[in-house]
């Protein structure tokens, strides 16, 4: 590390003011707060010394989905090769995976990235650490058969017009992943939904591929249960063969690539909350407001499979799980109240299961339900603050009357 320090060093004035490349400041500046921490301090006011900086959050919050990108690219290729029904050794299927992937993180990372350092140029800004994470969560969150060209307009229309023009990283109302799905989902739904989209038949740069198998169908598990007429239908796989418990917690089945796995999930969840980075909160309230009203539904709900389906699978299925522990926790989307968390978590999960019940033609419903908390949590943190001064307010006059008398 010290050669990189001081090869950054050697060439730090050519990008400083008066050097030959100062109108790239901030793309140095980028790489190289990303490689190193600051030596810098605030000039003014009171500040906090403390080497965890933004940078080093967003690096943790990526760290702990690093194994979902890795096991979702395994899970391609599994899915693949069961589709055309052929046998392949784990560094086979993960090899695919791999291929069929990555272009799809090239592309977000040169569109997303890309626009953060052309407008922190042009305004001659820092380049915001925001864009890290939302690059990386994009490429989770899609299906793996998306064309590259929608998820490339989909970043670009996410970063441009739910982060930078309200100002950039801390003044985004909504969370920008999560708007590039949304943009995905209504203006190119056909490449969202289906049977067919969750799962890759083709050759990835010429490797696999081929004829998929008679009994072929990449329906997700909730895609299965939203068209199923009643609750005793049993989940399969591609072919046809019924999912095991354990099979769907380790998310070997279809769904966008990083979102299958609970078990990873619950990794991430445990680094996230370790490191204080996430609001426990937050992911408690979430899964609570997912399981009561799954609960409240069983008990009391419509006659259909969705409403029969046990609490703790609208937990594990779908993007729910992926949601509540990555999405949902967003510190500048989020409610900032602490007890505006509870509130804003426990809405988030049950408005997505209300979704996934009563919409049958959108099984998911955790994008939407998050993308509407995100809207109201101002709401809420000045309902929060509000009832707080009011109290405050009635202590303090109960207070005087004990005095005077």
């Amino acid at each position: 590390m010290d050669f990189l320090r001081n090869f950054l060093d050697k060439i730090k004035p050519n990008f400083q003011k008066g050097g030959k490349l100062e109108k790239l400041h901030s793309v140095f500046d980028g790489v190289e707060t990303l490689l190193f921490v600051p030596n810098e301090t605030a000039k003014k006011e009171t500040h906090i010394r403390d080497v965890v900086d933004s940078k080093r959050t967003m690096i943790v919050v990526i760290t702990s989905m690093l194994p979902l990108l890795l096991f979702g690219m395994y899970n391609v290729g599994h899915q693949h090769f069961l589709a055309i029904g052929q046998e392949m050794n784990f560094f086979g299927t993960f090899f695919y995976g791999f291929l069929a992937v990555l272009p799809i993180i090239v592309v977000v990372h040169a569109v997303g990235l890309g626009i953060e350092f052309i407008i922190a140029q042009i305004k001659g800004h820092e380049v915001h650490e925001g864009g890290l994470v939302t690059s990386f969560i994009i490429p989770l969150i899609v299906p793996i058969d998306t064309p590259l060209w929608m998820i490339a307009v989909a970043t670009a229309f996410a970063v441009i017009f739910a982060k930078e023009i309200f100002g950039g990283t801390g003044m985004n109302i909504f969370n920008v992943a999560l708007i590039a799905r949304a943009f995905l989902f209504f203006a190119y739904p056909a490449s969202m939904s289906g049977d067919h989209v969750w799962v890759r038949t083709k050759a990835a740069f010429g490797f696999g591929g081929g004829e998929t198998v008679d009994a072929f169908s990449g329906a997700t598990p909730l895609g299965q249960i939203s068209t199923a007429a009643d609750e005793s239908v049993g989940m399969v796989n591609v072919l046809g063969e019924p999912i095991s418990l354990w099979q769907a917690i380790l998310g070997l089945i279809p769904g966008s690539i990083g979102e299958t796995s609970l078990l990873f999930i619950v990794f991430g969840a445990i680094l996230l909350l370790v490191t204080k980075v996430a609001s426990w909160k937050i992911m408690f309230s979430v899964f609570a407001g997912g399981a009561i009203v799954g609960m409240l539904f069983n008990w009391i709900g419509p006659d259909t499979a969705m409403a029969h389906l046990p609490w703790y699978k609208h937990l594990m299925f779908g993007g729910f799980a992926f949601g509540a522990v990555f999405m949902a926790t967003d510190p500048v989307t989020s409610a900032r109240t602490e007890t505006g968390k509870w509130i804003y978590g426990f809405l988030i999960g049950a408005f997505a299961i209300f979704i996934r019940v009563l919409n049958p033609g959108y099984p998911e419903g955790m994008m939407f339900a998050i993308l509407l908390m995100n809207a109201f949590a101002p709401f809420i943190d000045s309902y929060v603050v509000d009832a707080n001064i009011k109290k405050r307010l009635k202590r303090s006059q109960k207070s005087e009357i004990r005095i005077k008398n």
